[in-house]
């Protein structure tokens, strides 16, 4: 198996609360991920990673094409419910597995995330220990994915 840097799943976070997204780092790696974790703060900074400026393009590609993106809904400057309609209707991120890992609980925000393609939505729960024994099967459930690698057909 071809372990270069192209081959790599590399784990982007979407997550506003510094709480949350430690929390959701920690517990992926003590489960055994060991894959490269980026994390940004809102939902435009997600979309700033894919679409960065040609100069700064390359500088994306050093991490590897291949992406996994856990996506907050409740965030600033811009939600992840738009995240999601925006990477869905790109041609370039159609692919990319987006999962919704999010304390909103409501069925027509759950709806909305399935028809616009996420691929699970996970509600985070308030009571920590349970919070953090999601994050851990998470971490088991990671390294069984295949991700297809993004911008190809």
């Amino acid at each position: 198996m071809d372990h270069g840097l192209d081959q790599e799943l590399v784990i982007l976070i979407a997550e506003d609360d510094d709480g949350h997204a430690e929390l959701i780092k920690e517990n992926l790696q003590e489960a055994g991920v060991r894959n490269r974790i980026l994390r940004f703060r809102n939902g435009q900074e997600a979309m700033d990673f894919f679409h960065s400026p040609p100069e700064t393009a390359a500088l994306r590609h050093v991490y590897g094409q291949t992406y996994l993106l856990l996506l907050d809904i409740n965030m600033p400057r811009m939600g992840g419910i738009e995240v999601l309609r925006r990477i869905k209707n790109d041609p370039e991120l159609k692919k990319l597995p987006v999962m919704m890992l999010t304390t909103t609980d409501d069925p027509n925000e759950i709806s909305t995330c399935y028809s616009l393609g996420c691929s699970c939505y996970v509600t985070k729960p308030v009571d920590y220990r349970k919070f953090t024994e999601v994050l851990h099967r998470l971490g088991l459930f990671i390294p069984m994915l295949k991700m297809p690698r993004l911008g190809t057909a």
